[in-house]
């Protein structure tokens, strides 16, 4: 059974810095993840994550401020958030889905069977 856990959230200050990190584990087979966020009221969006041929897509409003990477031999996914604002503040997930060489969308929240019970990051000042 696949397992997603994430975690690092924290209150940080804006133009601060934080880092999430998600282990996910059980599966037998490839897998890519990536990080989704929903903030109060909103829908769930994609924020980082890893196209078909590897390359990272980010959500505009992310660019330039958050990285995504994997340790494979952890297999663990991280998020380096850095300058943050009061919009980032919600509760990011990490989604897993099997990695068979078939088209997804890297940020697309449909395309994604496996997720963590998210993580809380709240902005302040």
């Amino acid at each position: 059974q696949v397992q997603v856990v994430e975690t690092g959230g924290d209150s940080v200050q804006v133009g601060g810095s934080l880092k999430l990190a998600c282990v996910v584990s059980g599966w037998t087979g490839r897998h890519r993840e990536a990080w989704f966020r929903q903030a109060p009221g909103k829908k769930r969006e994609g924020v980082a994550g890893f196209e078909l041929d590897g390359s990272i897509s980010y959500a505009d409003s992310v660019k330039g401020r958050f990285t995504i990477s994997k340790d494979n031999v952890k297999d663990t996914l991280y998020l380096e958030m850095t300058d943050v604002k009061p919009e980032d503040t919600a509760t990011y997930y990490c989604a897993s889905r099997l990695f068979d060489g078939g088209w997804y969308g890297a940020l697309r929240t449909t395309d994604y069977r496996h997720w963590g019970q998210g993580t809380q990051v709240t902005v302040f000042g």
